[in-house]
C-alpha cells in the first residue's frame, strides 16, 4: 500500500496534520472559527453512513414541517 491509500480518517488526518505544518496561522483561525459555529464536515465524519442518513431524515423532515405549518 502506498501512502494515498488508506481509511478515509486517516487521509482526512494526514491532510490536516499537512495543513498545519504549511499554514499554522490559517489553521488556527480555522479551527477558531469551527469550534465557536460547529462544522458539518466534523460532524458527518464522527458519523457512520446510518448516522448521516438518519441526520440528513431528521432534516428533511424538520423543513417539510416547517413549510406546512409555518408558511
Amino acid at each position: 500500500m502506498g501512502s494515498e491509500h488508506g481509511t478515509p480518517e486517516k487521509r482526512r488526518e494526514r491532510l490536516r496534520q499537512q495543513e498545519w505544518k504549511d499554514n499554522p496561522q490559517g489553521v488556527s483561525k480555522d479551527s477558531w472559527e469551527r469550534g465557536r459555529h460547529g462544522s458539518l464536515v466534523d460532524l458527518v465524519g464522527a458519523l457512520s453512513w446510518k448516522g448521516t442518513g438518519i441526520l440528513l431524515l431528521v432534516m428533511i423532515l424538520g423543513f417539510i414541517v416547517y413549510a406546512v405549518f409555518f408558511r
